[in-house]
């Protein structure tokens, strides 16, 4: 990963995320706060109040796109796209790039002044998405899994419930059991350095992958017949994987446009309305052969697959459906 801060230092470049064991080992996440739908809060759920930084090309940061999408948010928390190439200095505003934006609120020019601003002494990785306060003037939180809740909980929105009640369990259950495996399985594979860590992520990947295919033959969604945040943070590792895990990552035992449900079930996701454009495929493609010298170090990015995202799905003979608010 490019860019770092050190006790508040800046220091540009590739920090190695690899263990003694060759292992890929993901920071946790610093900004840990919360917006609330209380008026006291420390941060309340005030529309135009916050604001999202964000990467079409990474995953995590497309959890919180699509969750500020399907919960009809776009109004009530605004948004800048960074350059899906990350160089030495990390990510950076390219405005003059197709789907990347200025920074509009601060007027950076890369997203660690950002955090140098937030805070002073900082010390870890410069990470999408950043939940930015306005008012305050500070990072509230920069973990997906935690902003992707917020946004669905905290906010009146548009009706959409992707947390229901009766449901609640078995959707943290299922972000927590698919996260190792699949969300940051194809990392632990991408960025494997020995043989035995990457025998290991692949195996547990396309044993999850596996499972939950057979799972989703018989159910339109993860958590059954209701639409939930389990989907949205499956959708943005599966809509990467054949354009770029399943090459640059060396994931490649099966590509996701094989499998009877789970392709389908991916299509299902992207043609709910307000998920396709959330998604650039481009941006993916250039930041993941581009981004990681240690994995393609000629930097070549490759075309393919084709594949329609558009194409019939037949998931609606299955019982449920996303929520009436989504249906055009």
């Amino acid at each position: 990963m490019f860019g770092a801060y050190v006790d508040g230092e800046f220091r540009p470049g590739m920090v190695d995320l690899t263990g003694e064991d060759g292992e890929v080992e993901r920071e946790t996440t610093e900004f840990r706060d919360r917006i609330e739908p209380a008026a006291d809060a420390r941060f309340p759920a005030e529309a135009g109040r916050y604001h999202l930084y964000v990467s079409y090309a990474c995953p995590w940061a497309h959890r919180t796109l699509v969750t500020r999408a399907l919960r009809g948010l776009e109004s009530a928390v605004s948004v800048d796209v960074l350059d899906p190439y990350r160089g030495e200095m990390g990510w950076q505003f390219s405005p003059e790039r197709e789907g990347c934006t200025r920074d509009t609120v601060n007027g950076f020019d890369y997203l660690h002044e950002a955090y140098a601003a937030a805070d002073a002494e900082y010390t870890g990785h410069v990470t999408v998405p950043v939940l930015w306060d306005r008012e305050t003037e500070t990072i509230v939180n920069n973990e997906s899994r935690e902003i992707m809740r917020m946004l669905d909980v905290a906010f009146a929105g548009n009706g959409v419930d992707l947390y229901p009640k009766g449901y609640r369990a078995d959707v943290d259950r299922i972000i927590d059991d698919i996260y190792e495996p699949i969300n940051n399985g194809v990392y632990r594979a991408g960025f494997a350095e020995e043989q035995a860590a990457y025998d290991a992520a692949v195996e547990e990947l396309f044993d999850a992958l596996d499972h939950w295919d057979e799972v989703l033959s018989e159910r339109r969604y993860l958590a059954g017949d209701r639409l939930t945040e389990a989907d949205v943070a499956m959708f943005t590792t599966l809509i990467r994987f054949d354009h770029v895990y399943h090459t640059h990552f060396k994931c490649n035992r099966r590509a996701i446009h094989e499998y009877d449900a789970l392709w389908p079930y991916l299509r299902d996701l992207y043609q709910t309305p307000g998920v396709a454009e959330t998604v650039n495929i481009d941006h993916i493609r250039d930041h993941y052969y581009r981004t990681h010298p240690n994995v393609n170090p000629n930097r070549i990015v490759a075309p393919g697959p084709e594949l329609d995202f558009d194409a019939p799905h037949d998931r609606d003979a299955l019982p449920g459906g996303p929520p009436s608010a989504l249906v055009e």
